[in-house]
């Protein structure tokens, strides 16, 4: 009996993240005004696709997914949406950079050396991408991300055995609790990995039982679901530079410096003083990789003021897979176990 669902993958890291592309195998939902409409869809209706794909054993934790899928705005060349272990973000810096890797170097939008312009249509809205290429490669890519703003600064919230901690909540393309590391008397490295992710996840809940912050242009964008330890910023020999982690549920950590985490962290530092216009900004993540970040300008979101954030990366393709859903396959919406998936840690 032939498999009952075949999908096309291409394999492809940033910065360590690892941001696999679906390049076919999957149709574009109908009667969708935008993108945000077609994230619901697949959220609502269709959640199988993500299921199988990240769920064990085809997944893991520490990976995420992207669906190429027609635009809805016709400015744009071509629109994704972003699957991760436990949401659809609205979006994610990281596979974007992935995604605009994958597109130009699998040909599905022509590539043009020694710069391509590409414009993406996410949930969150438009992204401006400009690769820089050289032999058929993509060196780098930035993009212009939807603007990031600060919702709360220094909030309060009281953690169950921590007792009370300062954080600071921004939207960056998602919803973030940024917290400084050493308030928890730790610090961003591999050796208080299990320690940072569980006091992660406690901070997240707390602060998600006290307050919900709503987005002003999309008010089905609410709560924080996603949190950033961050350590001081230090003067570079390029520029300013701080190292961050942001810990994904159900419990690990974004590999990358994560795209939209810096947007937001700009946003916080603008907010702070400590982040002008057009100031070269570094950010680091826990296995040392890099993006160059940067506010190109300022602008309002509803009632909150916003910088306009730009980062720069780079991604590479590690794979072409077909994934196959046989159809006595036990598991067809996969699995996960407590020993990886921390489940209510």
């Amino acid at each position: 009996m032939p498999p009952i669902r075949t999908i096309n993958v291409v394999g492809a890291h940033c910065a360590g993240e690892v941001c696999d592309v679906i390049t076919g195998g999957v149709l574009d939902p109908p009667n969708c005004p935008n993108m945000y409409a077609k994230l619901v869809h697949f959220r609502d209706k269709n959640d199988s696709i993500r299921q199988l794909l990240l769920n064990e054993p085809r997944g893991r934790p520490a990976m995420c997914t992207n669906l190429i899928l027609p635009p809805c705005n016709p400015n744009a060349d071509a629109g994704f949406l972003i699957m991760e272990s436990e949401e659809y973000p609205p979006m994610s810096g990281g596979n974007t950079i992935a995604v605009a890797t994958v597109l130009l170097e699998t040909g599905m939008i022509q590539m043009k050396e020694p710069i391509t312009e590409v414009v993406l249509d996410s949930p969150a809205g438009l992204v401006r991408v400009t690769a820089e290429c050289e032999g058929g490669k993509c060196k780098a890519v930035s993009f212009d991300n939807v603007p990031a703003f600060v919702f709360k600064l220094d909030f309060e919230v009281n953690v169950p055995g921590l007792g009370k901690i300062k954080v600071d909540i921004a939207w960056g393309g998602m919803i973030y609790v940024l917290v400084d590391v050493a308030q928890v008397g730790l610090s961003i490295t591999n050796h208080h990995g299990p320690k940072l992710i569980e006091i992660g996840e406690r901070i997240k809940r707390a602060v998600q039982d006290v307050y919900t912050p709503v987005h002003p242009e999309n008010p089905d964008i609410r709560g924080v679901s996603i949190l950033e330890f961050t350590e001081p910023m230090q003067e570079g020999p390029d520029g300013k530079v701080a190292v961050n982690t942001v810990v994904v549920s159900p419990g690990r950590f974004d590999r990358c410096p994560c795209g939209t985490g810096s947007c937001a962290r700009m946003a916080v530092l603008h907010a702070r003083g400590q982040l002008g216009v057009n100031e070269v900004f570094e950010h680091r993540s826990i296995i040392g990789s890099t993006f160059d970040c940067h506010i190109r300008g300022m602008t309002k979101v509803g009632d909150y003021q916003a910088v306009l954030p730009t980062v720069k990366g780079s991604a590479w393709i590690t794979g072409y897979k077909q994934m196959v859903l046989d159809s006595t396959d036990p598991f067809p919406l996969g699995f996960r176990v407590g020993d990886q998936w921390h489940i209510g840690s």
